[in-house]
Formats: C-alpha cells, sequence, structure tokens
C-alpha cells in the first residue's frame, strides 16, 4: 500500500513516531515497569520479555508499518523525551478501509490523560489523512481504564459480545466492547 503515512507526528504534549533501532530497552523498560498491569489485560505481558525480545517486536512492527500492515507509534513527553508507552492501528484492511487502534502506558504515567491525547490525534490521522472509513477500538468489558479512552472521544459503543474471547492468561472467556467511529458523509 503506497499512502502516504506520517512516521512522526506531534501533539500538544507528545510525540508519536514509529520505532527505530535500539528502542527495545526504553520500551523493555516500560513493559517491567507495568507488568503487573499489563498482564491482566495483554497477551504478551504474560511473561517479562528480554530487552532483545522486545527489541525484536519493535523490528517487527517496523517492517508491518513499512508494509502498512500495521502502524505502532511509540508515545514520547515533549518535555523531557520519555517514553510512556504505545499506540498502534492494527487489523489494518485497506479493501474497506478500516482498522482498529490498539494502546498502553506505563502505569507511572496513568491518570494525565497522555494516552487519551495519543489515540485522539492517532483517531484523527485514521480519519482524516488516511481516509479510513471506520476506526474500532475493541477492550475487555471489565477493563475500566481502557474503556474510558473511546467513550471520552466519542467513539459509539456499538455492541457487547459475550464470551467473545479469552483472558490475557487464557484462563478464562471474556466479553468484548467495540467502540467504533465511522466517516461521515
Amino acid at each position: 500500500m503506497n499512502i502516504d503515512i506520517p512516521t512522526e507526528f506531534e501533539t500538544e504534549r507528545l510525540t508519536l513516531r514509529a520505532p527505530r533501532i535500539g528502542d527495545g530497552s526504553v520500551v523493555n523498560k516500560a513493559i517491567r515497569e507495568s507488568i503487573n498491569e499489563l498482564k491482566l489485560w495483554l497477551p504478551f505481558a504474560q511473561t517479562t520479555p528480554t530487552i532483545e525480545e522486545t527489541e525484536l517486536n519493535l523490528r517487527e512492527a517496523s517492517a508491518r508499518f513499512f508494509n502498512r500492515e500495521s502502524m505502532r507509534y511509540l508515545i514520547f513527553r515533549k518535555e523531557c523525551n520519555e517514553f510512556i508507552g504505545v499506540t498502534s492501528f492494527e487489523g489494518v484492511s485497506w479493501d474497506i478501509p478500516k482498522t482498529q487502534i490498539g494502546y498502553w502506558i506505563n502505569t507511572k504515567y496513568n491518570g494525565n490523560g497522555y494516552m487519551k491525547e495519543a489515540v485522539e490525534a492517532l483517531t484523527n490521522l485514521g480519519l482524516n489523512k488516511i481516509q479510513f472509513n471506520r476506526i474500532e477500538i475493541r477492550c475487555e468489558s471489565t477493563n475500566i481504564k481502557s474503556r474510558a479512552i473511546p467513550e471520552k472521544l466519542g467513539f459509539e459503543l456499538e455492541g457487547i459480545l459475550k464470551n467473545e474471547d479469552l483472558s490475557a492468561d487464557g484462563s478464562k472467556l471474556t466479553d468484548t466492547c467495540i467502540y467504533a467511529k465511522v466517516q461521515t458523509e
């Protein structure tokens, strides 16, 4: 897909940019600092990755960005260049075109509105520049912090799918909330 998608852009307080070689150590540090909260919701966080595993994951994400299969952005605070989290376009379907937004934040930055700001910027990029017709955010029904993001950003809760997924640790069935924003004609 030959669409001009920025590898870096800014919001009022944040810089969002595609992964680069060498980012593994700062991302891994954030995962380690937040592992207890992340493991509740994210399958990748069931075990703490090594720096090398995180670096490899980011290089694979960079390749998927280049191929326009998914676009992951690392989030940094502009004032001090501290890494605080990740947001991304996942499950891209260019035929429609549509995507899903995913995100996670280093626990120590919770409650500052950073993720809302980052997801809002990504949503605007997706709808206004990339021209996705549909952007979804899917999250577990009991993940109140994650659900707050699409609710604050005006995404419509289109439904809750019962027993639709497994919990992050694979131990039980969970319900999935589907929020969406669509292009209006």
